[in-house]
């Protein structure tokens, strides 16, 4: 064990959202307020994922490292073996990861990374039992098809729903038109048991590729069960532009390619229609983009303001978005820790009703915000 813990406290404000992406979602501004930041944890390799276990310890995955064990007093651990080796080629390593719902029972933890097989990449979720610091009896629960000779949208956020199912966002791995094809794993969320198995409720059982809940998504990298409906809501990455947040339903198409808000890097046009029929409009959508990463609902204590709040990470402009909700009804957005200007990769409530913030980068932190 080694203690990378760098501590201190300091007062922040609450930045405003821009003008412009809140006059695009139509949107408005909540007032400032003070927050406290603590620095708990340096030193990570791209930290992609944080999941609490019961302890009150965390799991933390990097996406061109390895496993970690965060103590509650800061304290992280070696990487945790027992993992096959990712491909951190491009966007692709270690990545999402989740606890199953009776880990005190079964210490199942749940990791998505990208492996390369003969030089094609792919992401896939394994399952091991975490017995101290390491992982025993790994297998691999579920393998995304086709693995292509890419580096880009792995997608790879894991969420266990209250039935016990297990959700797998996957990207359109640059292949945008597979996102509307349901022979395949490409642009999809896909919906499991949790040892792998399909349901047989999923809504195209009878296909190709069974596992699938939902498809035309461009890259999913945030995904949460909200507190009160227990439904998934997920958010992708647009492309210049075209950010969105859904909420999933079996079945359902939500465009990608074939509608979007977005164009080319380059500025070309990818399509005319922002709607078709039988297709899914986004609950919100920025333009410009803030390329978004990681997310959760607010139920805690710390921020009773907050309950039933949501909060997502925004790597592009280096802040968290803070979504304030009325049941399913985004009705304003702000923007915190902007002064930081860090990127930032995820973000979860801990159990002791604190929000917890993964800082990407070669020497990345974890954050502590409360009062």
């Amino acid at each position: 064990m080694k203690n990378n813990q760098k501590v201190f406290k300091v007062k922040i404000s609450l930045k405003q959202w821009c003008m412009s992406a809140l006059l695009a979602s139509g949107l408005t501004a909540v007032s400032a307020q003070a927050l406290e930041v603590e620095e708990i944890a340096i030193g990570l390799d791209n930290p992609w994922g944080i999941a609490f276990l019961p302890s009150g310890n965390a799991l933390i995955t990097e996406r061109t490292g390895g496993l970690r064990m965060l103590s509650q007093i800061g304290v992280l651990s070696n990487p945790i073996p027992g993992l096959p080796q990712q491909s951190t080629v491009g966007q692709g390593g270690l990545m999402g990861l989740a606890i199953h719902p009776q880990f005190a029972e079964n210490n199942y933890v749940y990791v998505c990374l990208s492996v390369e097989v003969d030089g094609k990449r792919g992401s896939e979720v394994h399952r091991g039992k975490l017995q101290g610091l390491t992982l025993t009896d790994v297998e691999p629960i579920f393998k995304m098809n086709p693995k292509v000779d890419k580096a880009h949208h792995f997608g790879c956020r894991v969420v266990f729903d209250n039935e016990g199912y297990l959700f797998i966002s996957l990207g359109d791995r640059a292949l945008q038109d597979e996102a509307q094809n349901l022979d395949n794993h490409i642009g999809t969320v896909v919906r499991l048991k949790d040892d792998g198995g399909v349901p047989s409720d999923n809504p195209f059982v009878t296909g190709k590729a069974p596992e699938i809940y939902s498809y035309g998504h461009r890259n999913v990298q945030g995904m949460t069960l909200h507190p009160d409906t227990g439904a998934v809501w997920t958010h992708e990455h647009g492309p210049k532009g075209g950010d969105e947040i859904n909420i999933l339903a079996a079945g359902n198409n939500y465009g990608w390619p074939s509608i979007t808000y977005g164009v080319n890097y380059n500025g070309s046009v990818i399509t005319d229609d922002t709607e078709m029929e039988g297709m899914q409009q986004p609950l919100v959508k920025y333009v410009p983009s803030i390329a978004p990463s990681g997310m959760t609902f607010y139920t805690g204590d710390e921020f009773p303001e907050w309950k039933g709040d949501l909060f997502i990470g925004a790597l592009k402009f280096r802040h968290l978005q803070h979504l304030e909700m009325e049941g399913s009804t985004v009705i304003s957005q702000q923007e915190l820790l902007v002064d930081r200007e860090e990127r930032i990769r995820d973000v979860i409530q801990g159990p002791d009703g604190a929000l917890y913030v993964l800082v990407d980068g070669a020497n990345g932190k974890v954050l502590k915000l409360t009062k």
